[in-house]
């Protein structure tokens, strides 16, 4: 199975495209030996990130195993995860520190 996508940590909620993905192809995800296989929802550009499980509204958004941002929506699997539907948490003066 040639892979078209990477999941960097295995507690991460989102991959990265390696390639240009179409709506309807299959996103074959590797980590390590193992690989999740999902089909995008929508066109997804090439470094970009699609969900490869679902997420809920104000759900962090995990990408190295850190939070990287959080839903503003919910975003379904095989979704394009970017600025339409999530909102940065890193170097952000105006918000309160989330707690775990």
């Amino acid at each position: 199975m040639i892979r078209n996508a990477i999941i960097i940590d295995a507690g991460d909620n989102i991959a990265t495209v390696l390639r240009d993905v179409a709506a309807g192809e299959e996103v074959v995800a590797g980590l390590g030996d193992e690989a999740v296989v999902l089909v995008a929802a929508e066109p997804i550009p090439f470094g970009h990130k699609v969900a490869v499980r679902a997420i809920a509204k104000d759900e962090e958004i995990l990408k190295y195993a850190a939070v990287i941002g959080a839903a503003t929506r919910d975003i379904a699997r095989g979704m394009h995860v970017h600025v339409q539907n999530v909102v940065s948490l890193r170097g952000r003066g105006d918000l309160e520190p989330r707690e775990k």
